[in-house]
């Protein structure tokens, strides 16, 4: 992982008390701060482009579809996260005594970028996994038209890879088309 630690020994308290007055995002690790970097314009299109074609497919589902400002925390209380999307369907919960914690995300999506993609698949996934609402992982290559999708699948996980001409099929309904979340974006400049 490129990211290093900008703070560390803080307590979660402490982290969510300067994380909130800090004018750039910063993830929480187990005492440790790390800041988050800015995306390449092909990064932050395919954000939107699934942000937007993820709530339009599950709000009929009583999905909100959230931007990567969300912070989501995972079960353990020492970490706190920044996807690039976050989906929620049903009741929205949020961390007791926070207005800014998300704690049951359904969907969770990360565009992978050279300095995240080996944090978005280990660490990251790894924390994704204990979330009990958490149904759907996308990994989003900005290097190729393919989307990976972990899917729940009980107490285990099923994975698939998605290319051109497919659809990703999400665990509670709607799907969404791998070349409409492409479609024009390979021409921007990406990390």
């Amino acid at each position: 992982m490129a990211r290093v630690a900008e703070r560390s020994k803080l307590t979660p308290g402490e982290y969510l008390a300067w994380e909130r007055e800090q004018p750039t995002k910063h993830e929480y690790f187990d005492g440790e701060v790390f800041a988050m970097a800015g995306g390449s314009p092909r990064h932050n299109a395919l954000c939107l482009q699934i942000g937007a074609l993820l709530r339009e497919r599950t709000r009929s589902h009583g999905c909100v579809t959230l931007t990567s400002d969300q912070r989501v925390g995972l079960r353990d209380p020492t970490r706190y996260v920044y996807p690039d999307i976050t989906v929620v369907c049903g009741e929205l919960r949020l961390q007791p005594e926070t207005t800014d914690v998300l704690t049951n995300p359904t969907i969770l999506v990360e565009v992978l970028s050279q300095s995240t993609e080996q944090y978005d698949r280990g660490l990251k996934w790894v924390g994704y996994q204990t979330i009990p609402s958490l149904a759907d992982y996308l990994l989003v290559s900005q290097a190729d038209v393919r989307i990976e999708h972990f899917r729940r699948d009980g107490d285990r996980w099923v994975y698939r890879a998605y290319g051109a001409g497919e659809r990703v099929e999400l665990s509670g309904g709607g799907a969404v088309e791998v070349d409409a979340v492409y479609d024009g974006l390979l021409a921007l400049p990406a990390d």
